[in-house]
């Protein structure tokens, strides 16, 4: 039995950059998303992080064909929806849903609860009034809210309770994969907390699969079993969670986690902090090679800047695209500036 649900290959978005009134001609693309490719197993969370700018969203709107894809191939449950129409999509939507990031915008705030939460099942499931009105009413009570606000407005809730709101519309035709796009990105820590731990308690309830994107690393550290981590609409790395936290091998990925706030201050003096200059370079024109190149303190000169590296493997599951991976964690100074020569798999493909 195949255990993944979905598998994305070579994934692109790019959105095109015209120019004049009349004739609208493309003179560039934003790379958004430029060919990426991973695969997610059945009751699983697979954790997306990167700065700002990295194209976590638009892959995930990729995902859910809310974006057709430029390129690239999306299997979902064994079949290929890359580019099904409206029409063929809409048997498959009940079986994917999206909680998105703000939950102040993503509730329409003229419905009430009551609609917000069974108007996917009122589309997908054709159920008389009475049965949604039942149903709705226990997926409320399943993520910590009261039945009775059945016929509130969004308005009268907090934002954890919003955002409670929105899981329980993702739930209401028990879906097999849920994308969470920054669920909790937009909530206060302690109710954040909150949140996290239901949705694991749910995964286990409801045998979920996640796609859970975030900027905060601690974050995907307590809810991932695996990591993507992207940059410029790239993968940087891939590996199960516990080992990208304790041995990450490509420079982008170490630089994030050097910026993640220790719990101990004679531990967080002792640790070197990788400081990155200069700014995300524009996907409307990024950089030859290695996307990463401009900004990475392992640059050498003549490799990064003229191919892109292949993955190369340093485990099961574990993989990065760097010509000159981490050799250790943390890091001294001293490796920091002296990087070790070229991976074997990255070598042999840069002088092929």
């Amino acid at each position: 039995m195949n255990d993944e649900i979905l598998r994305v290959s070579d994934l692109k978005k790019h959105f095109p950059v015209t120019q004049g009134i009349v004739f609208r001609k493309q003179i560039g693309a934003v790379k958004a998303v430029d060919g990426i490719t991973f695969t997610v197993r059945r009751g699983e969370t697979l954790g997306v992080v990167g700065e700002s700018g990295s194209g976590k969203s638009t892959m995930a709107r990729c995902i859910m064909r809310l974006l057709d894809p430029t390129d690239g191939s999306i299997i979902f449950d064994g079949r290929d929806i890359s580019h099904l129409s409206r029409a063929q999509m809409r048997p498959v939507r009940r079986d994917m849903m999206m909680i998105f990031q703000d939950p102040y915008a993503s509730l329409n705030p003229r419905k009430r609860v009551g609609f917000i939460v069974g108007e996917a099942m009122l589309v997908h499931q054709k159920r008389s009034t009475a049965e949604i009105k039942r149903r709705v009413q226990e997926l409320l009570e399943v993520v910590g809210l009261n039945p009775e606000h059945y016929n509130r407005f969004p308005h009268e809730f907090s934002g954890g309770q919003r955002q409670r709101i929105g899981i329980a519309r993702a739930l209401a035709v028990n879906p097999k994969l849920i994308v969470c796009d920054e669920p909790v990105s937009a909530l206060d820590v302690s109710v954040q907390a909150q949140i996290l731990n239901l949705l694991k308690d749910l995964q286990k309830d409801f045998d979920l699969t996640y796609v859970f994107i975030a900027h905060d690393l601690n974050v995907v550290r307590y809810i991932a079993d695996r990591v993507i981590v992207m940059y410029l609409g790239k993968m940087a790395e891939l590996a199960p969670a516990a080992q990208l936290y304790s041995t990450p091998k490509h420079p982008y990925t170490g630089a994030l986690l050097s910026a993640v706030p220790i719990p101990d201050p004679k531990r967080g003096r002792a640790r070197e902090q990788i400081v990155l200059e200069g700014d995300v370079p524009s996907p409307i024109n990024p950089p030859s090679g290695c996307v990463f190149h401009p900004r990475c303190f392992r640059f050498h000169e003549g490799v990064c800047d003229v191919q892109d590296p292949p993955a190369a493997q340093f485990g099961a599951g574990h993989e990065a695209k760097c010509f000159y991976p981490l050799e250790a964690w943390p890091m001294t100074r001293d490796q920091m500036r002296r990087p070790a020569e070229a991976t074997e798999a990255a070598a042999s493909s840069y002088a092929s």
